[in-house]
């Protein structure tokens, strides 16, 4: 048997760590003229406390609120007039907050980006003014949409009985109502040191000037010790779960099934096999599941599956997923679908084709790599690789070590997606009635 061999792309990567426990990567490319600067925050959805549902993504707002020299809304003005673009996001296990900019805006990111890390400006009236932000994208994007939260926040607390593993990331109206400016100080002083936090660099810079600008301006942000991460860990199921619901906007049926998998970080090795597993079973039209439910027996309109519940397989940690989901047309059993991905996991079980392998691990490895052709993909990629793996060039090994992965280790993880271990959410249309 061959293994595909994968090259990993060559980037100049340097790392170090500032006296107040910041973590740096500097990955220059002369290619174009930008640089992306990210901040990567190890802290997400999971880490936020009991009572307070939405509270990460809640912050990740408070934090465009101005800061102690930067005023409200003026790092969107500075860095849109610089010709640059900006954003952050808020994940399961961590927040990130990124701008692009011409080469020449470099120290301006950096001295943004290290303004509000001394303190963004939790006021009364900013906090009021956020939590209505909050509550308005749940109504638009969950609550007044056909399968809001379906199903990264519908399918959890099926999954898990734990807090931080099954509550609803985005938020609740009442704990978000009930947010004190002192819970938002508290939660800053806790989880933004600088010690828990990765300044990624990426782009058309030099590496000598670079270095001294994020001491001159990350150097005198205080030092405070970074968090003790807890352990997520709960049991996996034994037997299967079940829970539908009915969508009053939705108009087809829907379902979606998981299974625990390996630790993305503490069993990479385990984990692997899963990605490229998602992958064989719905990428493409010559995929499993696609030929299978969609193409010839017309059980589903539309079918997907990949690992964790955001599909960023190397940005998470700790208890997670592989999820299967598909859209039925009207009178479809549910059943009937998860009894064929039942069929074609016992398929893959019984054996994978090299060459079909092969194919399916060129597609996912070309996505991750195409990932690279970006300054501010690759500067958030490197962030993340840092936080979560402890080294920013693993970003760079994802794609060939998916290349190793071998038959052998697909057949065993699809044996392992057995009914007793799944969870199971199924979407009762109510707009169709």
């Amino acid at each position: 048997m061959t293994v595909a061999t994968i090259p990993a792309p060559a980037f100049a990567i340097e790392r170090f760590r500032l006296a107040n426990g910041l973590r740096v990567v500097l990955a220059p490319d002369p290619g174009a003229p930008v640089v992306g600067v990210a901040v990567v925050y190890d802290v997400g959805m999971r880490s936020e406390p009991e009572g307070r549902t939405g509270f990460a993504h809640l912050f990740e707002h408070m934090m465009f609120q101005g800061s102690h020299n930067v005023g409200k809304a003026e790092h969107m003005r500075h860095v849109q007039s610089a010709g640059g673009t900006f954003n952050g996001s808020t994940h399961i296990d961590y927040t990130d907050y990124f701008n692009l900019l011409p080469s020449n805006g470099l120290e301006l990111a950096l001295f943004l980006e290290a303004d509000r890390m001394r303190g963004p400006a939790i006021t009364e009236e900013n906090l009021a003014n956020q939590v209505s932000v909050v509550k308005e994208e749940i109504r638009v994007n969950v609550l007044n949409r056909p399968y809001g939260g379906f199903p990264w926040i519908k399918l959890p607390p099926v999954m898990f009985d734990t807090f931080a593993n099954s509550h609803d990331g985005y938020g609740s109206f009442v704990d978000l109502d009930a947010a004190t400016v002192e819970d938002a100080r508290s939660f800053f002083d806790a989880y933004y040191p600088a010690s828990n936090a990765v300044l990624s660099v990426a782009g058309d810079f030099d590496l000598e000037t670079a270095r001294g600008l994020v001491e001159r301006h990350f150097g005198s942000v205080e030092a405070r010790p970074a968090p003790v991460h807890p352990s997520f860990e709960e049991p996996d199921l034994s037997e299967e779960r079940r829970l539908s619901y009915t969508d009053e906007r939705a108009t087809l049926p829907a379902v979606a099934a998981a299974w625990r998998v390996p630790d993305p970080v503490a069993d990479l090795d385990g984990f692997l096999p899963y990605v490229v597993l998602g992958e064989l079973l719905t990428d493409g039209d010559a995929s499993r599941l696609v030929e299978r439910l969609v193409h010839a027996d017309r059980t589903a309109t539309a079918v997907a599956a990949h690992c964790t519940f955001m599909a960023e397989p190397f940005a998470s940690r700790g208890p997670t997923v592989m999820l299967v989901q598909a859209f039925l047309p009207p009178g479809t059993a549910v059943d009937t679908v998860l009894g064929t991905v039942d069929e074609e996991l016992a398929r893959v079980a019984d054996g994978v084709d090299e060459a079909e392998l092969d194919r399916v691990k060129a597609r996912v490895a070309a996505q991750l790599l195409r990932g690279d052709d970006s300054v501010m993909g690759r500067s958030r990629r490197f962030a993340t690789a840092e936080i979560f793996h402890g080294d920013a060039a693993m970003s760079t090994r994802f794609a060939g070590l998916l290349g190793e992965v071998t038959a052998e280790s697909v057949a065993r993880a699809a044996a392992a997606l057995t009914p007793n271990r799944r969870a199971v959410l199924e979407v009762v249309p109510g707009g169709a009635q």
